[in-house]
């Protein structure tokens, strides 16, 4: 740079300040400004840039700026805003600033008519100049286009839009109503979705994507709105200079006076969801008057209402009323918006306190009665219902118990608010998505060719505290920079091509890995945040950590504490993390996220919304969830997270993008303060960046940026130059002027209709040639010297040329020679050339031979006469070499000869090859038959074993009916023994009050004999005898023991037990037993047993029942068997080993059911006799049933505490006893056991007393419990035992016997 020359230099609130370097330094300049002399200061190189001579010019594409850089793109901005001409491109990218007041007749419809059909440049940049080239390009190229409108907040990006959509529903549409109606959607939209913000009044708090569809004809007959990410928080919570969404407000202002009453409404004070923002109504001062002043909060009525020229709360209702008509909503559908809006604010007035019990829940406040009141009305839920579903959760156990059961779970206070403010969010989400739905029904169409979209989507944001939606907002941005940077390069890249400059492609720095770190499986943080919700507890903080720890070392996160800003880094690591995005690191603060990613509804509350008694509020959650999703979102392994739906809706997007043409439209915000006539340079500046123009002219740096047709820089210069350079071809003037000028050829480069200059030095050219215009005769000197210079070069290569013309003469003198020596070679080779060819070409022929062989090796038939036949060929071949070689031929004998040959191999090997078809054809069919035959059998084991699974349904369904019937049966015969233990207790107490009566007697005798007695012994008139038989009276009536039994001690008593045999044993039990009441009460009620077995010996019994035919015998002796090993394995469990484990030869559930002890009452202690069990055999005729329950051995439980390794027990039950026993458990081997070998190891309870078969699920098919008998190898089992004469006759050796007979 030139001493003294201006520079643009950074400045803190400019963003760049004009001045002058007066010392370089080793990485930075010392910059003197323009506008303070005598003071200096530092800046570093790379942020110091070149100005253009005249500051205070201005382009309209700033493309055409001599120097490319980001301090000239700023300074034409502000030169072109301080002169009303907020639109700017940048080559075909539109920069639009918000000038924030009314410009006369820019938007007329004159400015539309002007700018309609009107080539990109040819008019000032204009919003409308981007709206028509979508069109045309549209209607050229046969393809759809999408306008993308970005930029922050209160960049006037919502403004924009509206703009691009009337020009095109005005330029282009049929004058029909749906050229209104697509207009008037926005209103409607802005006032569900748009919000009061620090930045920005009315700030669209939501993405969208308006299609406007045209038809064959390119005219409009439709459109289509899709929306994204919804800002939900702003509904229950704002900043206290911010609103919620405007139509709480406008529903406040401007509703009649019979609304307000019907919905309970009042100012906006009164509201929870309202009052902790701003209160203030936007009005002017004549619809501030129309507001009734009980409408207005003490904040309004104190500093006054809000200030905007498009904003109006009072006149804004009406109108949105009106456009509600307009698009075809009635009046009935009106007021269920507008209820449902009330209902919402009344829902957040509902405040909670800790409840008085002890189950830690809490309750609805007495003053919120009435609004709990209202709420329930307005949303047609009732009072009661809604109160339960806010303070209670319902929740579905489905494992352990009975599955499916409901359980109330009482919330805590906090708990109970955010489940107040997820049904607020999700009633007015679905409220506004009902809202996009309808006015999308309002312009309907039934074809359409192609569309232009436009996308209206907040631009890259970064605040002090950045929460979950910046987060999305920036991720959504990442992915549209990378879009950008493709769409930009390449059509770059497609000009270069088409110039022919054949310069390399351009590169520049991808943000693909930003983008992974976001959306990327399983490591992205977005999946990474569903882990999260899934957790049993989620938190934040475990977020934040997770997040860090799978991307150490990544490059684009780090740690809080890194960062610039000191209010970062009071920021823990478990608390946020930052991003490097394509604009600049953003740190973003995890409280909420999960919070903010989950928006589900618990079950309770949710199934109370969709049962509403309203019809429009059952609808609005019908129409978004069906029963499939319900059940879904019961669990939160399956919930579908507000993260993972807005990827999936940018792909979406993206993909909608990627398949149509684009311009783009960068919306930039002039300041903070939303004034008109201020530019803030360095605000300005930043949104630039994060809006891609500054790399969008860093990456024109690399290629050509500066380029200029032939014509137009030779009637730029033609003043300058005499006649004699004018005469000049335009290419070729350039062509000598830049030779003259001494330009480096690799500062430019010549195309085929324009030249291309490298950054900057098409400036350097144009300085050259204005700032030297009195030596203009040297400048023609240089020029003229350079036409002698090149005419003279042509001169010299006329003269190498003669040069060149001798030397080539001499040349073909020596050729000539050269030839004759090729002629006679070529003569003699011509003569000798045939029989060589030939003899190479049947020796060609020979090698193929091999071939042949290998073919007839792979025959399966005819080999011998094939082989034979390759013999002949093979000896043919040879013939004909011979000759060749003693003979003189000609070409045509031997071409003769080879083709007899040639023909005869091939008929060969056609008979070969035929040969083999044949065979492969009948292996074909063979396999085809066998392929037959193989899916006839699977179609018939199909079949088979679809009847199977039908009759296994249908036993199923018989044995649960039967397990029905038998528990009716049961519970029938215990009201019947009830019955008749109520009668012998009747029976019993008769007999007791008998039985004190008599005592009373005895008693009274006893006394009165006493009194005798010692009356008679003062007279000494006693009997001796007398006096003994009443002593032995006295001791007969003591309580102590009377017997010898009594008093032998317990040691020798068990010892002499041990030392009985088994039936002495059981003997022994059996007098044990017999002396209890119970046992008695049973011997009194089977005292007319047909057979006395009670002295039978167990040989006896075993060898009865092995035997005897008579069915009452047979099943009176296994009663009798079953109860003697009933009462041994009493015994022997009441005379166990200390500290050994108890032998369980069936599971505990089965054991522990046997054993249930009566309760102790007086109606139960004497209970009447059972059923015998000949008597339920006889009944039951022997059934075979089948049984599987879960079985844990005592040992192996303590081993496995979690019962991780889970056994099975299986029973085969002959009749009322069991006939066949497995036990599996994992690790080890399964255990069998068979009725007779195995009777003490099996379990010794009939059915009826294991109450298997009142288990649900315990009954199983015979056919499952044969498949594991023969997998574990209870048929071996059996049969050894049936072998050996151990086991017991039943069905399964009967049957066994059978199958081997």
């Amino acid at each position: 740079m030139e001493d003294g020359k201006p520079v643009w230099a950074p400045h803190p609130s400019d963003g760049f300040q004009l001045g002058t370097i007066v010392d370089i330094g080793t990485d930075s300049l010392t910059i003197e400004p323009l506008k303070q002399k005598g003071k200096t200061f530092l800046a570093a190189i790379n942020q110091v840039f070149p100005a253009e001579d005249d500051v205070n010019k201005h382009v309209e594409d700033n493309c055409s700026l001599m120097y490319l850089n980001e301090a000239t793109l700023l300074n034409n901005v502000r030169v072109r805003y301080s002169k009303e001409r907020i639109y700017t491109f940048v080559a075909n990218i539109l920069i639009a600033v918000n000038p924030y007041y009314d410009i006369p007749k820019l938007y007329s419809p004159e400015t539309i008519q002007q700018y309609r059909g009107r080539s990109l440049g040819t008019l000032p940049p204009h919003v409308y100049a981007i709206a028509d080239k979508a069109y045309r390009d549209m209607k050229v190229l046969k393809m759809s286009q999408s306008i993308i409108v970005s930029g922050e907040s209160g960049a006037g990006k919502t403004e924009n839009t509206k703009f691009v959509l009337r020009y095109l529903t005005t330029s282009y549409g049929t004058g029909q109503d749906i050229d209104e109606r697509i207009v008037e959607a926005n209103p409607l939209l802005e006032a569900f979705g748009n919000a009061k913000t620090v930045r920005n009044n009315n700030s669209s708090r939501f993405g969208k994507f308006v299609e406007i569809h045209f038809n064959e004809k390119n005219a409009v007959v439709g459109g289509f709105v899709s929306h994204y990410l919804l800002e939900k928080s702003r509904i229950c919570r704002q900043s206290p200079e911010e609103r919620n969404y405007h139509i709480f407000y406008r529903l406040c202002a401007g509703a009649p006076e019979d609304i307000r009453q019907k919905f309970h409404l009042s100012s906006p004070d009164t509201f929870r969801y309202l009052n902790r923002g701003c209160t203030r109504f936007f009005a002017s001062k004549e619809t501030d008057k129309q507001i009734l002043q009980n409408r207005k909060s003490p904040e309004h009525m104190k500093a006054g209402p809000l200030k905007d020229p498009l904003l109006d709360d009072h006149g804004d209702f009406n109108r949105m009323s009106v456009a509600m008509k307009k698009i075809g909503l009635d009046d009935s559908e009106k007021l269920d918006l507008f209820r449902v809006v009330a209902g919402v604010l009344h829902l957040g007035n509902i405040n909670f306190e800790e409840a008085g019990s002890s189950s830690g829940g809490c309750a609805i406040k007495n003053q919120s009665s009435q609004t709990l009141e209202h709420c329930a009305e307005l949303l047609g839920l009732e009072e009661d219902d809604l109160r339960v579903s806010l303070t209670t959760r319902v929740m579905l156990t489905t494992a352990g118990g009975a599955k499916g059961t409901v359980i109330k779970v009482p919330l805590k206070v906090e708990q109970a608010n955010n489940a107040r403010d997820a049904l607020a969010k999700a009633v007015y989400s679905r409220l506004f998505d009902h809202v996009v739905t309808r006015v999308n029904q309002c312009f309907p169409f039934d074809s359409s060719a192609n569309f232009i979209g436009v996308l209206d989507i907040a631009g890259f944001e970064y605040f002090e505290h950045n929460s979950f939606e910046q987060f999305c907002i920036n991720y959504c941005n990442e992915k549209l920079q990378q879009f950008f940077n493709e769409r930009i390069l390449k059509e770059e890249q497609e000009l270069y091509q088409r110039e022919g400059l054949g310069v390399n492609e351009v590169h520049y720095v991808d943000n693909q890995d930003c983008i992974d770190l976001v959306e990327a499986k399983v490591v992205g943080i977005l999946d990474i945040l569903d882990e999260e919700n899934r957790l049993p507890q989620p938190s934040d903080h475990h977020f934040a950590d997770t997040v860090h720890s799978k991307h150490k070392e990544h490059f684009r996160l780090t740690v809080p504490r890194k960062s610039k800003l000191a209010v970062h880094r009071n920021v823990r690591d478990d608390e946020g993390f930052i991003i490097r995005h394509f604009a600049g690191a953003v740190c973003y603060e995890t409280t909420k996220f999960v919070e903010k990613n989950n928006d589900a509804l618990h079950m309770s509350l949710e199934c109370l919304v969709c049962e509403s008694k309203d019809r429009f509020v059952r609808e609005l959650f019908e129409n978004s969830n069906n029963s499939k999703d319900l059940k879904q979102r019961a669990g939160k392994l399956s919930f579908i997270s507000v993260g993972n739906k807005f990827k999936t809706q940018l792909n979406i997007l993206l993909d909608k993008l990627r398949s149509t043409g684009s311009s783009f439209v960068r919306c930039i915000k002039p300041n903070l303060k939303m004034v008109s006539h201020q530019f803030e340079g360095a605000q300005i500046l930043s949104q630039l960046q994060c809006s891609g123009m500054v790399s969008v002219l860093d990456l024109m740096q690399g290629g050509f940026p500066s380029r200029a047709p032939f014509h137009e820089l030779y009637n730029m210069y033609q003043k300058y130059m005499p006649p004699k350079l004018t005469r000049l071809d335009p290419r070729l003037f350039c062509k000598a002027l830049f030779k003259a000028l001494g330009l480096n050829e690799n500062d430019y480069k010549f195309g085929l209709t324009r030249v291309f200059f490298r950054p900057g030095k098409f400036a350097e050219f144009d300085q050259i040639m204005k700032s030297d215009p009195d030596h203009l005769a040297e400048l023609v000197k240089k020029v003229n010297k350079w036409l002698i210079h090149s005419r003279w070069k042509k001169v010299q290569w006329c003269a190498l040329s003669v040069i060149k013309l001798k030397n080539k003469i001499l040349y073909r003198t020596s050729a000539c020679i050269c030839m004759q020596k090729t002629v006679r070679m070529w003569l003699c080779r011509r003569k000798h050339k045939p029989r060589i060819d030939g003899l190479v070409k049947v020796r060609n022929l020979k090698t193929r031979m091999d071939r042949f062989t290998e073919v007839v090796a792979g025959l399966k038939e005819g080999k011998q006469e094939m082989s034979k036949q390759i013999q002949e060929l093979e000896a043919a071949i040879d013939a004909v070499m011979l000759k060749i070689k003693n003979s003189v031929m000609t070409r045509i004998d031997i071409d003769h000869d080879y083709q007899a040959l040639v023909t005869r191999s091939e008929q060969l090997l056609t008979a070969m090859q035929n040969k083999k078809k044949e065979e492969e054809e009948r292996e074909r069919l063979r396999r085809i038959q066998e392929e037959m035959e193989r899916e006839r059998k699977r179609r018939e084991e199909e079949e088979e074993r679809r009847r199977q699974e039908e009759d296994e349904r249908r036993l199923k369904a018989e044995m649960e009916m039967k397990r029905k019937q038998e528990e009716e049966e049961r519970k029938r015969r215990e009201e019947e023994e009830k019955r008749i233990q109520m009668e012998m207790e009747l029976q019993l107490l008769a007999e007791r009050e008998e039985e004190v009566a008599r005592q009373a007697v005895l008693e009274q005798e006893r006394r009165d004999r006493e009194l005798a007695l010692r009356i008679a012994q003062s007279e000494a008139e006693l009997i001796p005898d007398e006096v003994q038989s009443d002593a032995s009276l006295r001791s007969n009536g003591s309580s102590g023991p009377s017997s010898p039994e009594r008093a032998v001690p317990a040691a020798t008593r068990t010892a002499k037990l041990k030392s009985l045999t088994m039936d002495e044993m059981a003997k022994e039990m059996t007098e044990l037993l017999a002396r209890g009441p119970q046992v008695q009460a049973s011997k009194a009620a089977a005292g007319t047993k047909k057979y006395e077995l009670s002295k039978w010996k167990y040989a006896e019994l075993r060898d009865a029942i092995n035997t005897s035919c008579d069915i009452e015998l047979l099943a009176a002796c296994r009663e009798e068997f079953h109860r003697r090993l009933k009462v041994y394995h009493a015994w022997k469990s009441k005379n166990k080993k200390r500290n050994t484990e108890t032998e369980q030869r069936a599971p505990k559930s089965v054991i522990d059911y046997g054993c249930v002890p009566p309760v102790v009452k007086a109606s139960q202690q004497n209970p009447g006799p059972p059923i015998p069990a000949r008597q339920y055999e006889v009944a039951m005729n022997r059934q075979q049933r089948y049984f599987r329950i879960p079985f844990i051995r005592p040992g192996d439980q303590y081993k496995e505490p979690q019962n991780k390794k889970k056994g099975w027990w299986y029973a085969h039950f002959d009749g009322p006893w069991i006939a066949r026993q497995m036990e599996l458990h994992p690790d080890k081997h399964p255990i069998l056991l068979v009725a007779g070998k195995d009777d003490m190891e099996m379990c010794e309870l009939s059915l009826e007393e294991t109450g298997l078969s009142r288990k649900r699920g315990a009954e199983i098919l015979p056919r499952q419990f044969e498949e594991i008998w023969e997998r574990c190898g209870g048929i071996q089992y059996l049969r050894s035992a049936i072998e050996n004469r151990q086991a017991r006759p039943t069905y399964a050796t009967a049957m066994l016997q059978s199958m081997f007979n």
